[in-house]
């Protein structure tokens, strides 16, 4: 939608707040643009036509967070524009970059920059992004992971709370190294992992601080939120050391003393200091969309097209970062409260620390569409959440709803790269959102996370949509229980059909296409094509009345399909799949004999023979009163050695009802302007 009258509002680099934004006199800020706009809304009433921001080339570094509250909106008749100008890719940028680069005092070849304001307490960071590409900083061991050797009971001001100890073997973390303060230990959990500071290392003491034998522990200043197992640091677990200035030496790796203000890197082959771009972010938090849900005031009428937010900060708590699932509390570098009718056209947000973009309580009919979300610090579409802009963590049904939320057409990619158990679309008590025609990959949890409820207790996550969805390349095999697309809690009218998932790769266990987890109630699972995943293509621990119908799953590593609880009703209906295999992993993997519904299902194992639970053969299954109407044959596919499960026209399963469909729908039906970002390092894959 182009203005024929051209700008309202001109931005420019080189501009001036003080000039009024006319062609000639264009104005610095996008806050005093809005500025303007308030002005010009106030001088002339409702008009009929929008009002246009246009933004001009070049990295519009933002002076603080942009916060747009009620008096910026627009209206139905004139909504607010804020656009790219003809040809221009104008960058929002959070970051300041680093200037008057020097040698290191040691002769190491390294660089050095002075920062004045970090030794005063006023600038600190965990991201480096040099030349678009993020840097890390030095972790330990160099390869591979270290092991905690052992459980700690927590100390007393955690115990019953959390988990805030574990016992180490030989050097792992040491108690000599320089600023051990700001040295912090990642651990892995299960689904989770915990970044934590270290209060201190010293040998192993029980509550009263008696010794409890020989070796060494290390004690946090926080705790995990979770005072179960699953949020313990265990025995044989995985765990890294980032940010130790003693291993810094990488080429590209780089150090920050907090303490002198002084940050280091160690460049790599070809960089010279007057060649490079490096910026350290400053702002965590690029823009703020505050409406007020409390007096129906929302901030309404808004769309932003063509521009790019980059370099938002975020930085390790006092008590350090663990959330049980999906770390939501991270927040989002663009995070909406009580918006209306906002949108993100043909966007791209890089280089975060966060989530890209959240809407919470009281957002509705927003939209974030053909946008490529890429080098996220967390994932990237946080939709449901309440209590305000960045606290995620109250989500229940007594906050402000949250509907009629759309991501389309958008990539989200590179994700995880500080908070691994990010994903790529979480939907928390939200209802009628769509997720549909999106390509995300390359995360190292779970691709689509819809529902918030642990088990049949109210929730406000129903009628959501996800479909048409690439989703691929995802886990890496960090974390574990995770799935392409995963449901939780009752969801009645949600609807998981057309996407194609696969190279679903976990690391211990729990690496599913689709993954029904506690509670999973009244959802339609169909038309889906997944393949390669580590667990299985299908999943549903617990749940009610779910319909998978008419899916390929195809090539799972451990076994095809898996259930997991038994419970006083019929779980889910499985019928009119096809199930295809080439390998010794058997079929299903639990109790499949009871409180579920199987019927003209197609199984074929292209290696050898379909074995049924019990090791019987098809007839003996279905004499035992299971999977009337299916068969054991040979499908037909085009190519499934190379993905290519296009269905002959005189397939078999064709005569079981199966409806054939197209997975080349799946994805953004026009592809955004992805830009090439170089390899996008992380530090998980060891």
């Amino acid at each position: 939608m182009r203005v024929a009258s051209g700008a309202d509002v001109l931005v420019a680099v080189d501009g001036h707040d003080a000039a009024d934004g006319l062609p000639g006199r264009p104005v610095a800020s996008l806050r005093r643009a809005f500025d303007l706009v308030r002005d010009l809304r106030s001088r002339q009433g409702d008009l009929d036509r929008p009002v246009l921001i246009e933004v001009g080339p070049g990295r519009h570094e933002l002076a603080d967070t942009l916060v747009l509250q009620p008096e910026d909106s627009g209206t139905e008749r004139s909504p607010t524009i804020v656009r790219a100008a003809a040809g221009a890719r104008p960058v929002i940028s959070g970051g300041r970059v680093i200037h008057a680069w020097e040698p290191a005092d040691d002769g190491s070849g390294h660089w050095m920059a002075r920062l004045p304001t970090v030794p005063l307490g006023e600038w600190t960071f965990s991201q480096v992004f040099v030349n678009g590409q993020r840097r890390f900083r030095p972790v330990l061991p160099a390869a591979g992971w270290h092991r905690i050797a052992g459980s700690v009971e927590p100390t007393p001001a955690s115990l019953g709370k959390g988990h805030d100890r574990f016992a180490f073997d030989g050097e792992d973390l040491r108690t000599d190294w320089i600023n051990i303060g700001d040295v912090e230990v990642v651990a892995v959990h299960r689904w989770a992992m915990s970044r934590m500071r270290i209060a201190g290392v010293g040998p192993i003491a029980g509550p009263a601080g008696e010794p409890l034998g020989a070796g060494s522990a290390v004690t946090f200043t926080g705790r995990t939120q979770a005072p179960g197992e699953w949020g313990e640091f265990a025995k044989g677990s995985r765990f890294l050391v980032e940010n130790v200035r003693e291993a810094l030496g990488e080429p590209g790796s780089w150090y920050l003393d907090r303490m002198d203000g002084i940050l280091t890197y160690c460049p790599r082959p070809g960089e010279l200091p007057g060649t490079v771009e490096v910026i350290a972010p400053r702002l965590d938090r690029l823009m703020l969309l505050q409406g007020d849900p409390a007096d129906g005031r929302p901030l309404e009428h808004v769309r932003f097209e063509g521009l790019t937010f980059a370099h938002g900060n975020w930085t390790l708590p006092p008590d350090g970062q663990s959330f049980p699932q999906a770390e939501i509390n991270v927040g989002a570098a663009i995070s909406a409260r009580a918006a209306r009718h906002v949108a993100f056209v043909d966007c791209r947000v890089r280089h975060i620390g966060r989530y890209a973009f959240g809407f919470g309580e009281g957002c509705s009919d927003c939209a974030v569409e053909g946008c490529d979300l890429a080098d996220l610090g967390g994932g990237g579409v946080l939709i449901g959440a309440g209590g305000g802009p960045g606290s995620w963590g109250d989500t229940g049904p007594q906050s402000a709803a949250v509907e009629r939320i759309a991501v389309r057409d958008t990539a989200i990619r590179h994700g995880g790269r500080i908070h691994s158990a990010a994903v790529g679309v979480w939907i928390g008590h939200a209802s009628h959102c769509t997720v549909e025609h999106c390509d995300i990959h390359d995360l190292t949890y779970t691709g689509v996370s819809v529902g918030w409820t642990w088990g049949y207790a109210e929730s406000r996550a129903h009628h959501n949509r996800i479909a048409f969805n690439r989703i691929h390349e995802i886990g890496h095999g960090v974390l574990s229980d995770m799935g392409g697309v995963y449901t939780l809690g009752v969801s009645p009218g949600t609807v998981v059909e057309g996407n194609v998932i696969h190279d679903v790769t976990s690391h211990a266990y729990g690496g599913w296409g689709l993954y029904a987890d506690e509670g999973s109630t009244g959802i339609a699972m169909r038309d889906n094509l997944v393949f390669r995943t580590s667990s299985g293509g299908f999943h549903q621990h617990y749940g009610r009345d779910n319909r998978i119908e008419n899916n390929v799953f195809a090539a799972a590593r451990d076994w095809q399909l898996q259930r997991t609880r038994v419970e006083d009703h019929t779980s889910f209906t499985f019928s009119r799949n096809i199930v295809w295999w080439d390998s010794a992993a058997p079929l299903m993997h639990g109790d499949w004999s009871q409180r579920i519904e199987l019927h003209d299902n197609c199984y074929w194992n292209a290696s050898g023979p379909v074995a049924f639970p019990g090791g019987g053969d098809l007839a003996a299954w279905q004499q035992a009163g299971h999977d009337a109407g299916s068969i054991v044959a040979d499908p037909i596919f085009r190519d499934p050695a190379t993905g290519d499960f296009t269905l002959a026209v005189d397939s078999p399963a064709r005569k079981l009802g199966f409806e054939p469909f197209d997975p080349a729908r799946a994805g953004p039906r026009q592809p955004p302007p992805v830009e090439d970002l170089a390899p996008v390092p992380t530090i998980w894959r060891r």
